[in-house]
């Protein structure tokens, strides 16, 4: 007789007869979702693919279970149904959309600048990855936007028009380095472990603004939530988190990241709901 195993990544079926001590390799721990990483609290592979997590191999191995794992305990007590719909708080009526409509706080408020943290992968990536090139000497003016930002790394000039252009810029002529945590500028070696610190350094050199016409780029992206966060995702390859931010009102979600090339992802995205200050 055939039977249906019950042990998490297993679900495999099997003979009772020729159940063996090493025939299911399975996990004991939960799934767990964070940041679109998927996997399981009893093994370290993490995947974002549904299809590779559902198809991660077990990590124990152990004989088959026929039996369904136990449910979440119940609370114990005398309750029944009816019990616990009079527990309830009484006339409780759902907000309308009118309502939340008016309560949302307005859009005009300043978005606030959210703190950024490298991930160990990236770092790793941007050590391999030659990013000295020297700042240009302008472009056509004609070309330029207002609201342009300069992209010499350590400037945070904004192109306002001709005038821009007479403004000195104090900027990092290096590249980002990024070792074991360690932050800096190949041309000035000031070391620190801060992000922030490592962003907020004054530049080492004073040249000419470089307001490069920046090319869009297209990032898949998608959010996912949990009991109490919103996680946002942007896929894309090797960001330069030094041209980088993120902006973040109770009602909406600014994006702007810089790629080699000088091509640049930039999303407003609203949100359903109110976000906590």
């Amino acid at each position: 007789m055939s039977l249906l195993c019950h042990n998490k990544g297993c679900g495999q079926h099997f003979d009772p007869q020729t159940n063996l001590p090493d025939s299911c390799y399975h996990h004991p721990g939960v799934p767990i979702f964070h940041d679109a990483l998927k996997g399981w609290s009893c093994c370290r592979k993490r995947t974002v693919d549904f299809s590779e997590f559902l198809n991660i191999k077990g990590c124990t191995v152990g004989p088959h279970c026929a039996e369904k794992l136990p449910e979440v305990p119940q609370p114990e007590g005398p309750g029944t149904s009816s019990s616990l719909q009079e527990q309830r708080p009484p006339n409780v009526i759902p907000k309308s959309a009118e309502t939340l409509r008016r309560e949302r706080p307005k859009s005009e408020l300043l978005p606030k600048l959210l703190p950024l943290n490298i991930s160990q992968a990236l770092e790793m990536a941007l050590e391999q990855k030659e990013l000295d090139q020297e700042p240009g000497a302008g472009v056509d003016s004609s070309l330029i936007r207002i609201g342009a930002s300069c992209q010499n790394p350590g400037c945070d000039a904004v192109y306002q028009g001709l005038e821009s252009d007479a403004t000195p810029c104090t900027y990092h002529p290096g590249a980002p380095q990024f070792h074991e945590g360690v932050k800096s500028w190949s041309c000035c070696g000031i070391q620190t472990l801060d992000f922030g610190a490592f962003l907020a350094q004054p530049g080492c050199r004073v040249g000419r603004h470089d307001w490069g016409k920046q090319v869009p780029a297209s990032c898949r992206h998608d959010w996912h939530q949990t009991d109490s966060l919103v996680v946002v995702t942007i896929y894309g390859q090797i960001p330069l988190p030094a041209f980088n931010w993120v902006k973040a009102s109770q009602t909406e979600l600014h994006v702007h990241i810089v790629f080699d090339g000088n091509r640049v992802f930039q999303a407003q995205m609203k949100l359903w709901g109110v976000s906590e200050e």
